[in-house]
């Protein structure tokens, strides 16, 4: 699904050079769901922003399912992302303005000829997924931490992505709350078969994906 070859990420300023990603080369199968785990620092929310297309790598090639990403143009890299990513954040990024149902439909707003029931229908059967079918008229203030969350996770899978990207899912949530998060995402990922990379600091919940991918200084080191 995701084909990550010789990756380099470098930022740059007038004094500074720092490599955040070096030599990776790194196979995400369909279907599968993976931690990427390391300390602060070490280039896991780099990797992650590069293989949801939010950012560009220095040097090397991407491709996702089957398509070399790096050749696409603005244009079509948001609507690439937009049809097959879907994205999960440790702060939820939910606008406080909008009511749960109309947070999650957002992603449904920039796809041609979806009408508006059919936003609305997605985005209650979305919310459903994740237990929320009778929070949809509250604000995002309204809800705890998890329901927020949930919300989110929502929101990422309204669109059916086959990917999802989620960075700290469960960091700023208590155990509690975390394992409810993480059953949700298990059992997206074994009832739709959706494909996962997650990026964590909390070993219990890494151990509980099919595969652990460990980096430190910018390079894999399993």
């Amino acid at each position: 699904m995701i084909q990550l070859s010789n990756i380099k990420k470098v930022y740059r300023t007038k004094t500074i050079e720092t490599i955040a990603l070096s030599k990776v080369n790194l196979h995400i199968n369909k279907g599968e769901f993976v931690a990427v785990m390391g300390p602060s620092g070490c280039g896991k929310s780099t990797l992650l922003n590069i293989m949801g297309l939010l950012d560009s790598p220095t040097a090397g090639a991407i491709s996702i399912d089957g398509q070399a990403v790096v050749e696409f143009n603005n244009k079509k890299l948001a609507a690439f992302r937009n049809q097959k990513l879907g994205f999960i954040f440790q702060s939820y990024h939910l606008i406080n303005d909008l009511s749960v149902v109309d947070n999650v439909e957002l992603p449904l707003l920039y796809r041609n000829g979806v009408s508006g029931s059919e936003r609305r229908r997605k985005a209650l059967e979305a919310l459903e997924k994740v237990g929320l079918s009778a929070r949809t008229k509250h604000y995002p203030n309204q809800l705890s931490g998890g329901q927020r969350q949930r919300v989110a996770i929502a929101r990422a899978i309204v669109g059916n992505p086959e990917v999802i990207l989620a960075d700290e899912p469960t960091g700023n949530l208590d155990s509690q709350m975390g394992e409810e998060v993480m059953n949700i995402m298990l059992h997206l990922n074994k009832t739709d078969g959706t494909t996962i990379i997650m990026v964590t600091h909390d070993e219990s919940m890494a151990k509980k994906t099919q595969r652990i991918i460990r980096f430190f200084d910018g390079q894999q080191i399993n």
